[in-house]
């Protein structure tokens, strides 16, 4: 089933055929309703997307399954091939996207003992209603932007995550999301709730094929991280050169939580995203790692937002960035320390890498201290690599490619100590095609 073209119409069959609630279906159309009176963004990238030739819902596989054998023969392939298979051995459960719906879903046993949820977001929003009226669209807003209301108007697929109370699980959860199709949009949606004293990482990974139709890609993300918890959500997005990757994410952090974005953004023609740590609770904290990777055409505007609410928060930002080939990698963030969040820290580092006189870089931060008793440092370098130290590695006996390639990977390795040792890996091998 396929479904082009975004009009009322299209919604209601989108949530027709997931069999949804009634307020679910409302939400929808109350989101589509603010999605036609808001304009495009007032910052980032200038660029025109027409909503009317893309492919909004498209699915081949009839139900979501917890088993590879039953899913499709091609597509299981072409995901053994990316390597999606062989990683599960190295998590506590997997989700797999393609195109519009969750088509592979499996937790190990022991974590349904604990009474972890780990499911579709449609299979969540049906299940466990309780939760999701508590939760679901109260961190994200569709009137706060354009793409969020475009998500909320025609999300489908994304995973729905509860990890009760004084629950930590020893292995990461994953969830792989791939675009296939010429002109294709994918929206799903993901909401995280870690309850009271828990603990959970959580890794995303995304790819697409290259096309010469342009695909968007434009997600949402919502996590709540209780007392005393903490969240880490990895990701590396690899997207193709035709994807638009326009993202909201946004943790809800209570006193003495702990939410980590680690974000890497490789591929895609523009990407936007700013993950954002609300630090409500007193003692709470945020931290975002991010990296982003722009080549010829392509513009990776990136960074992360910090919201100090509660007294004694502590937030840190470090941003890498690397333009290559005429690429322009740019770091966009906002920290606000509010009157009433004393005796707060916050802590921003953007590095840049300009690889030749064709790239350009621009770091472009807001940062806001409304109270006496905090600090806010902010540090920012723009470089090139130096021929002296091309010179240096060259006499050890290293070749001029493979010395650019360790000093690229010394750059980052703020950024690739946060991995798991597989994603490490994967993440050098992205590196060296993409620059």
């Amino acid at each position: 089933m396929e479904l082009k073209g975004l009009t009322d119409k299209t919604i209601l069959e989108i949530s027709k055929r997931k069999m949804e609630d009634e307020w679910v279906l409302a939400y929808r159309k109350r989101a589509f309703k603010s999605f036609q009176k808001q304009k495009e963004p007032s910052f980032g990238p200038s660029f025109s997307l027409d909503f009317s030739k893309i492919t909004y819902y498209k699915s081949q596989e009839e139900k979501m399954v917890s088993n590879w054998q039953s899913v499709m023969k091609p597509i299981r392939c072409e995901l053994q091939d990316l390597g999606v298979l062989e990683s599960e051995k190295h998590l506590d459960g997997m989700g797999v996207q393609y195109e519009s719906e969750v088509i592979y879903h499996k937790m190990i046993e022991e974590l349904e003992k604990k009474h972890v949820i780990f499911t579709s977001i449609e299979e969540g929003l049906k299940k466990y209603k309780d939760i999701a009226l508590k939760y679901f669209g109260k961190i994200v807003s569709f009137e706060e932007n354009k793409y969020a209301a475009l998500n909320s108007s025609v999300f489908s697929g994304g995973s729905f995550i509860y990890i009760p109370p004084h629950t930590k699980l020893d292995r990461p959860l994953q969830s792989y999301f791939r675009i296939n199709s010429r002109g294709m949009g994918q929206f799903e949606r993901t909401l995280i709730i870690v309850d009271d004293d828990s603990e959970l990482h959580y890794i995303e990974g995304c790819t697409a094929p290259t096309y010469s139709d342009d695909s968007l890609h434009a997600a949402v993300v919502e996590i709540y991280v209780g007392k005393g918890s903490k969240c880490r959500y990895s990701t590396i997005q690899n997207w193709a050169p035709n994807v638009y990757n326009l993202v909201t994410k946004r943790a809800l952090v209570d006193d003495d939580g702990i939410m980590e974005w680690i974000d890497g953004n490789i591929g895609s023609k523009v990407t936007m995203k700013y993950p954002c740590c609300v630090l409500k609770g007193d003692n709470s904290e945020g931290v975002c790692i991010t990296i982003g990777v722009a080549k010829k055409g392509q513009i990776q505007d990136t960074g992360a937002r910090m919201i100090h609410l509660g007294k004694n928060t502590r937030s840190k930002i470090i941003s890498k960035s690397i333009s290559s080939n005429g690429g322009n990698a740019t770091y966009r963030g906002k920290v606000d320390i509010k009157e009433k969040a004393k005796n707060s820290l916050a802590f921003v580092k953007c590095d840049t890498l300009i690889l030749d006189k064709n790239s350009k870089s621009d770091t472009i931060p807001t940062n806001i201290v409304r109270n006496n008793s905090s600090t806010l440092e902010h540090e920012a370098t723009v470089s090139k690599i130096k021929e002296s130290n091309l010179f240096y590695l060259m006499s050890r006996g290293l070749s001029r490619e493979k010395a650019t390639e360790l000093i690229i990977l010394g750059f980052i390795e703020k950024f690739r100590k946060e991995l798991p040792m597989e994603y490490a890996v994967e993440l050098n091998q992205l590196l060296k095609k993409n620059l």
